[in-house]
């Protein structure tokens, strides 16, 4: 990493952003790799890896509502922080920043959802191999236990 570069450089291990905390501010990816982690049962379970050019924290600059997730440095990684003053001037200079984001918004929404259902499938295919019918959820067919 460049002395000198925009953004703030974070070790590896070192959280960005922590889950529940209340966000005013979003995060551009410079150089290197986070990792998005939701804290359940006690125990971390990693949602996705991102890297340079990414942006991270856009749904709390938009919604004001506490993190969905952690994110916590891979190696070495230059972040630069947005917050939402400067995001809308932006957006108001430049509207192709705002279909732009809407892009990696819906790409990630198209993850979430082919996991969700690779999840159902998964969860389906254990109850019929225990003997139990599936039962429907809101989200998913969890096996009666």
């Amino acid at each position: 990493m460049r002395n000198g570069d925009l953004g703030k450089v974070y070790q590896d291990g070192e959280v960005i952003v922590r889950q529940g905390e209340i966000g005013d501010c979003m995060y551009v990816i410079q150089e290197g790799q986070v990792e998005i982690l939701v804290e359940q049962d006690d125990r971390e379970v990693r949602l996705a890896i991102r890297g340079a050019g990414q942006p991270i924290g856009e749904m709390e600059i938009l919604e004001h509502q506490p993190r969905s997730a952690t994110v916590r440095a891979l190696g070495q990684a230059r972040v630069l922080t947005v917050d939402r003053k400067h995001f809308l001037r932006h957006i108001h200079q430049d509207p192709s920043l705002a279909y732009h984001m809407m892009q990696t918004m819906s790409h990630r929404i198209r993850e979430l959802s082919t996991e969700v259902a690779r999840l159902e499938r998964n969860q389906r295919g254990a109850g019929a191999a225990a003997g139990r019918p599936p039962v429907k959820t809101d989200y998913l067919y969890i096996a009666p236990a």
